[in-house]
């Protein structure tokens, strides 16, 4: 078990790490900002005047993401519901509202370069630092199991990482239930293990499953986002391995 420090903060007895990906390992904004913003587009073809609130609702303000709006935190799953309560203020029926939602954003998808964002500058270096280290590694993202798995082969990180977790049917962030289910899968204690992340719900995830820590991540310098992190960090090279 390593002894883990970021900045002043010192975690210690740590067997494992679990990282999101969106906003944390991957810097996936102009991707999501692009299918919010063609998705909204397709369902405003079809029901007029539903675009601008859609894309109030995704957390896009004219060319920008909002790293806390739902675009940027929430699963795939909530996305579509969330949409489709917008197409049902109109007067349409929920299953009806709930398909024409997830068909938009499958085309909307159809229509953007669907090759993984790019990983913020160090994600990889810390990966393999952390790795050599002895500690196990895995990603718990709320994107879909099908985009993590992209994501990993596309960067070729599977060197790294024991675990790559994302969200299908079942519970989201910030249900602890998900985290309890990583540490499962990786063999460890969950208050043995950090959570890294850029968003509250990683924090109050990881909390209220016992783990051993939170760090917050926030590359535009915005604290607010990671409110009840126990450390708040601009860059991954801030985890450092004191002794192993």
């Amino acid at each position: 078990m390593a002894t883990i420090k970021c900045r002043e903060i010192t975690f210690s007895d740590i067997q494992a790490i679990l990282f999101d990906k969106d906003g944390t390992l991957e810097d996936s904004q102009a991707y999501l900002r692009s299918l919010g913003q063609r998705g909204a587009r397709i369902i405003d073809a079809q029901i007029p005047g539903i675009g601008e609130p859609l894309l109030m609702a995704f957390g896009i303000n004219s060319n920008t993401l909002d790293p806390a709006g739902l675009l940027a935190v929430a699963s795939r799953r909530e996305t579509e519901v969330a949409a489709a309560a917008y197409i049902a203020e109109t007067g349409r029926g929920w299953f009806d509202s709930l398909k024409i939602a997830r068909q938009a954003l499958i085309e909307a998808e159809q229509y953007i370069d669907k090759t993984p964002s790019p990983l913020f500058v160090g994600s990889l270096e810390a990966l393999k630092f952390l790795s050599e280290a002895g500690l196990k590694l895995g990603i718990l993202s709320a994107a879909t199991s099908q985009d993590v798995g992209e994501f990993v082969a596309h960067h070729q990180l599977g060197n790294y990482l024991q675990l790559e977790m994302g969200v299908d049917e079942g519970p989201s962030k910030p249900d602890p239930l998900l985290f309890l289910q990583a540490c499962q899968l990786l063999g460890v204690d969950p208050c043995k293990t950090l959570m890294v992340g850029d968003s509250i719900g990683d924090m109050q995830m990881a909390r209220n499953a016992k783990a051993a820590g939170c760090i917050g991540i926030t590359w535009i310098g915005n604290s607010s986002n990671v409110k009840g992190a126990d450390v708040v960090i601009n860059e991954l090279h801030e985890i450092q391995v004191m002794q192993f």
